[in-house]
């Protein structure tokens, strides 16, 4: 039975970061709790209804009731950051309850900060909001404590919490934006190099010090651009900053924008600044989306922020003056002067994020902590690594794999030319055991022996296009005098409920068979998700439409595909490809069919040197456009972690 979960928290339109972030954790957290929402509007809540309460609290109204509500019946709370005195301020000095204002600032802060508070009452003076952080009541009866970063669980435990804590990753949106469509509507040329600040443009996001420090950019390279995109606060003349730096034609102040321009202003962007000083601790939801979309970002060296991997973002340590903008003019010039150094940061950040920062890997978090706190256990992090961190199988052989060739001349020659792609599927294919099954769609048994005798699965199947319902029984020998047999079943992928029960199988493979299907490419996923156990393993392999061979070719006029040729009648051979696909594609593909993208990358798909494309690569790098992911082949491992999201998804159906 799933734990039972009232998860309170603000959700959209509201106007709150934690409103975005719970959005989109809800979904892959309801696939592992039975989660029932309260979003702030007062609805009846009776706890017993329920194992445990989740509160999403940050620093505004819009989590007055999961404040309040988390202090009359005590539950997990989630702290997105190390202060929570504007919301107090909100619940009472708002409401006109300042006798209540005076208690709990006594509470959190003592006699020192109560003598400040009763100035406060005075008008004296404004609150205190960095010296009192008003923690110290919602942790105090607190069951449990969910935060982003080491540096707020530090502070929390300053504040007398001594709970259960831990720190999950804030989740990454990874969108797909065309970056050129939005520097075209900057006006902005596509090899310029754009640096864009994003958010509630405060001064405390050292926005003075980056213009600054932009202007003398531009002296070096007058080429350069710079946007601000977000609401401006009133503290911040920026349009009279901008005018009086002289950078009136290369600095442009957006304003607020909707959700759909901020992300694509920022796919537009080479360079993104996310500073802050001084911190309560915050995760920006603005730099997780940047480092999704693959953007060099220069961060605070404070707080959550000092916490980021090195090799993902440059840090400026903040708030020592001069040296501060010196060092942030020396990083951003560096940057625009070096492409590639933008390219290789923006290139780890994805693969970063992707990594950890993943919603599902969060949710798996949440899950076992809350199931954790409900029971009393102590919590470990679950081990959700993605399947690049985990060891992988032993490496088989090439002339293993040559060795199951001896059937024929034609069989030798095609095991030849395919022999890097064979040696790379099996590298990605996690090792079975003696009760462990696996099933390999559109077996030629090339590489299926290899499954048992040397990636250990114990039950070894095939499965190939024919008349629904018929089984062949194949048997075959390897030059080495090797036996294998193992039973393949005819079926069409596309239209015909597969022969199997439900989560019959730990991994499926699908190599080089998806570009085949002409009408409905989706059934076959939904099947495989249906089959694979929970948490089980699926490995697609295909030819990739947006490789370097293909780009050449299509900019000498040739067509892209690696199979678009009809076969003549009396040919023997494969059928054509029907549709080949991009690397962006299959993840949107996997992750519609209810998978987790653990690996994604390209490689060889025949075994040919191409070492005359390396002009598309210098073209790639001209326009600042990715060069990754431009192999032959698109190798993709995903992991069942729920359901089929998306069974018509709009960008592959008409």
């Amino acid at each position: 039975m799933k734990l039972r979960v009232a998860y309170f928290s603000p959700m959209p339109p509201a106007l709150s970061g934690i409103a975005d972030y719970s959005e989109a954790l809800l979904d892959p957290l309801s696939s592992h709790c039975a989660v029932t929402l309260f979003r702030g509007d007062r609805q009846p809540f009776d706890p017993s209804a329920f194992d445990v309460a989740l509160y999403q609290v940050g620093n505004n109204p819009d989590h007055a009731e999961a404040y309040e509500t988390a202090l009359a019946h005590p539950g997990v709370v989630v702290l997105h950051e190390a202060n929570l005195h504007h919301l107090l301020a909100a619940l009472t000095i708002t409401r006109g309850d300042w006798d209540a204002y005076l208690r709990e600032v006594e509470f959190d802060g003592g006699q020192e900060a109560l003598a400040y508070a009763r100035k406060v009452r005075a008008l004296e003076v404004g609150p205190d909001y960095d010296g009192v952080t008003a923690l110290r009541r919602v942790l105090s009866n607190a069951r449990g404590l969910i935060a982003h970063s080491s540096y707020v669980i530090d502070r929390a435990r300053e504040a007398g919490y001594q709970g259960p804590a831990a720190k999950i990753p804030h989740g990454a949106w990874i969108p797909e934006v065309d970056r050129m469509r939005w520097r075209s509507r900057l006006g902005v040329a596509p090899a310029a190099p754009l640096i864009g600040i994003f958010g509630h443009l405060k001064p405390y996001k050292r926005i003075a010090e980056s213009l600054r420090a932009f202007r003398r950019v531009v002296r070096r390279q007058p080429n350069a651009k710079l946007i601000l995109a977000g609401e401006p606060h009133p503290e911040l003349p920026l349009e009279r900053m901008i005018a009086s730096l002289g950078i009136g034609a290369e600095a442009r102040l957006l304003g607020r924008v909707d959700i759909e321009e901020f992300v694509g202003y920022l796919a537009a962007c080479d360079i993104v600044l996310n500073l802050r000083f001084p911190t309560v601790g915050e995760t920006s939801g603005t730099l997780l989306r940047a480092m999704g979309l693959g953007k060099a970002v220069i961060v605070s060296s404070v707080g959550a922020f000092a916490e980021f991997p090195d090799e993902t973002c440059l840090k400026v340590p903040p708030g020592n003056g001069a040296a501060e903008e010196d060092l942030l003019a020396e990083y951003l010039t560096l940057l625009v002067e070096r492409p590639d150094l933008v390219r290789t940061l923006g290139s780890r950040a994805r693969k970063w994020v992707e990594s950890e920062c993943r919603w599902h890997r969060a949710a798996e978090m949440y899950a076992s902590f809350l199931e954790a706190v409900h029971t009393g256990q102590m919590w470990t992090a679950p081990d959700n690594a993605p399947a690049e961190a985990r060891p992988g199988p032993p490496p088989v052989e090439r002339e293993y794999i040559r060795s199951w060739s001896a059937d024929s001349a034609d069989s030798r020659a095609y095991i030849e030319t395919h022999l890097d792609r064979f040696e790379k599927t099996l590298s990605l294919i996690p090792p079975g055991g003696p009760t462990a099954s696996i099933l390999e769609m559109g077996a030629y048994l090339q590489i299926t022996p290899a499954l048992q005798t040397r990636l250990g699965y114990g039950h070894v199947r095939g499965c190939y296009y024919g008349p629904a319902g018929k089984v062949d029984h194949r048997e075959k020998q390897s030059s080495l005098g090797e036996p294998f047999a193992c039973e393949v079943d005819l079926f069409d992928a596309e239209k015909d409920r597969f022969p199997y029960a439900d989560a019959a199988y730990d991994t499926v493979l699908c190599c080089e068979l998806i570009e085949h299907l002409p009408s409905d490419p989706m059934f076959l996923m939904a099947e495989v998700n249906r089959i694979l156990k929970d948490g089980g393993t699926f490995v697609l392999t295909t030819p990739n439409i947006v490789s370097l061979r293909a780009i050449a070719a299509i900019l000498q006029g040739f067509h892209p595909g690696f199979f678009p040729a009809y076969l003549r009648p009396e040919a023997v051979g494969e059928a054509r490809h029907a549709r080949e696909y991009t690397p962006k594609e299959i993840h949107r593909l996997l992750s519609g069919a209810g998978f987790t993208v653990e690996k994604l990358e390209t490689g060889p798909f025949r075994d040919l040197p191409l070492p005359e494309l390396l002009w598309v690569e210098d073209v790639l790098s001209r326009y600042n456009l990715p060069a990754e992911l431009r192999g032959d082949g698109i190798y993709a491992v995903g992991r069942k972690t729920g359901a089929v999201q998306d069974r018509w998804p709009a960008w592959l159906y008409s």
